[in-house]
Parts: structure tokens; sequence; C-alpha cells
């Protein structure tokens, strides 16, 4: 398939700058993967089209403070790093801002008392590079003080509450990038949902920068896909495999739950506790195994989210209902409104 075939006209006003005052407030998108129907709801009614007996899996992921600002040791210039994948206790793969020339060996530090240093490893995959922190203390409160949210390019005014880009289930540190078709749901909306008989199942999946990463390539199957770390717990695979068992239906809250459960799911659907790693693409053609709904936001032109929802219900439907969003003014990407496809 064509990259072309994934592109549609977004103008610049309705990339959300920020969220909401109130999680819940977001319009949502409902969309028929048999019919094609469309409507316009609220996302606080989708408490209204779950079912006793549904389960909706979250990711439970916590976006990291993963943007460090510092200088080269030796020549002073300025540095930014990005924490994209931790290796071991000390090890990160990151990405480099200026980076190109950055070689093996050379030495970066981070804060005004230079109380966090990095050297280079080795060269990675891609242009990023693995580098060792060296510093007192636990990493995470190193981090915490230093570190800044890495919010997508797409977004330039500044966040006031960082809280505002985690899920409020937000649970395990890992991410460079929040799962943002969570960030619609308050704690009251969950446990209106649990009240209704909707199971709950939470995975975890760190979701890397590579989420945004452009695809270059114009025949999209010769897109290679980032890989990410995920956990599926046995709580979770019993939620979810006693609900596919008695017929309920499984939805998928964002692309990440969704690549997650894909990753995990035998031919019937079906998941075992596990913890890897996982690359995979999901674009039209692509046979689900384990998802029946999906609860997503709207996604940039010409990327591996617009294409995996596109398998999911078809890219004519998909196209159509972005076509529609784009018209009735909703909100797109990280801070934007949402949709559910069912």
């Amino acid at each position: 398939m064509k990259l072309e075939e994934f592109d549609y006209y977004l103008p610049k006003e309705l990339i959300a700058q920020e969220p909401l005052k109130d999680r819940s407030a977001s319009r949502m998108l409902t969309l028929s993967k048999e019919t094609g129907k469309i409507e316009h709801k609220s996302f606080k009614d989708i408490a209204g089209m779950l079912n006793a007996g549904d389960c909706l899996v979250l990711n439970d992921t916590k976006v990291i403070p993963a943007r460090l600002i510092g200088e080269k040791a030796e020549t002073g210039g300025a540095i930014e790093m990005l924490l994209l994948k931790r290796k071991n206790t000390t090890d990160w793969e990151v990405a480099l801002k200026p980076g190109k020339r950055a070689k093996v060996g050379v030495e970066f530090v981070f804060g005004p008392e230079k109380e966090l240093k990095a050297t280079i490893l080795s060269i990675a995959e891609g242009g990023n590079r693995i580098v060792r922190f060296s510093y007192e203390g636990l990493f995470e409160n190193v981090l915490e003080r230093l570190g800044q949210v890495p919010l997508p390019g797409y977004i330039t005014k500044k966040l006031e509450d960082k809280t505002r880009y985690q899920t409020v289930y937000a649970k395990y540190d890992g991410s460079a990038a929040a799962p943002t078709a969570g960030l619609h749901f308050t704690e009251e909306l969950l446990s209106q949902i649990k009240e209704k008989g909707v199971r709950l199942a939470f995975v975890t999946l760190h979701v890397g920068l590579g989420t945004f990463r452009p695809v270059k390539v114009e025949i999209i199957e010769e897109h290679k896909m980032h890989s990410e770390y995920f956990i599926i717990n046995e709580e979770a695979c019993d939620a979810i495999n006693t609900t596919r068992r008695e017929g309920g239906r499984i939805i998928a809250v964002g692309t990440t739950s969704c690549r997650t459960l894909e990753s995990a799911a035998d031919e019937n659907g079906f998941v075992a506790p596990c913890q890897k790693e996982t690359d995979i693409f999901i674009y039209p053609g692509y046979k689900f195994k384990a998802i029946d709904a999906l609860i997503t936001n709207f996604h940039l032109p010409k990327s591996t989210l617009v294409m995996l929802i596109s398998a999911f219900c078809g890219r004519d439907k998909v196209m159509k209902a972005y076509e529609e969003a784009v018209k009735e003014k909703y909100r797109f990407f990280s801070f934007g409104d949402s949709m559910f496809i069912y």
C-alpha cells in the first residue's frame, strides 16, 4: 500500500495545544466497523456504550521526565538528550540533539552541580546512542529533579500541570510519551464503568518516541517499526480470558494497549502472562485476534497509528470519519478529542 493513501488535510488550528480542564469533557466521535455509521458524543457517554461483561484494557505506563538539557563536558556545548529505552540500571538508549558527531567515549553533564553524567558507550541503530549514567542516589530522584516531560513537537504551548500528560491510573515508570487515549478517563468515570459490570485489565507498554517517528518509505510494507517493552500479568490475563470465554468484548484503550494484546494473543484471542519486546506493525490486511473495539485519539497524517485503525475499521471508513472530524472542528492529537470504534 502507498503512504499517500493514509494522508488527510488538517488545519493547524485543530491541533490541541493544551488539555481541557475536565479530562472527560472531550468530544467523542463513534464509528461502527460494520456500517461506517458516525455519531457525535461526549467522552462521558462512553460508559453507556459499554456492556456488563465487557473488558476495558488500559495501559498503566507512566511518563518519565525523559528530556535532559545539559552540555558536553569537554567543550561546554549545549546538548538535549531524550531517554528512549532503559537497558539496565545505568545504561539507556537515547537520542541526542545535536548528536551526529557524538562519538564513543564523549561525556555529557547535567544539572547546576553537574551531578548527572552520561558517557557514550556505543552507537545504536538509526543513530541513537547507548549511554551510561553516573550519579549519586536513586536515578528516578535525579531524573525527577533535572528532567522535563518530553511533549510532542506539535505542542508548542508550555504544560503548566505535568500530571495532565499522565493518565489517572499511570503506575509504572518507563514511557517517553503518554498513552493518550487514556487521558480522557477520570477516577469517577472509571468507577462508573466498573459499577456497570465492566472488567478493567491493566497492561504495561512503555511508549517510545518511535511512536511519533514519521513513515519515510512510499510503500508502507517496507517501514520498520520501533520496538517497545510490554508486560501482561496474570490478573490482566484472567480478566481478558474470562471475558473472551463468556462472549464479552475486549476493548483496547489506545493503540498501545491494542499492540500489546495483539502481540501477546494466540490465534483464538487468549493471552498468557509475558514480558517482552514487540515491534508489531499493524496495517490494512492484518487479521485481529485480540480486540473487538478500540478507544483512540485522532492521529497524525501518514502515521503508523492511522494505519492501525485503518486495519481495524477499513481505510475508507476511517478517512471519511477524519474528514467529518475536521469538518466538525474536533481537536486533534495528544490533548485532542477521542474516537470509539466498535
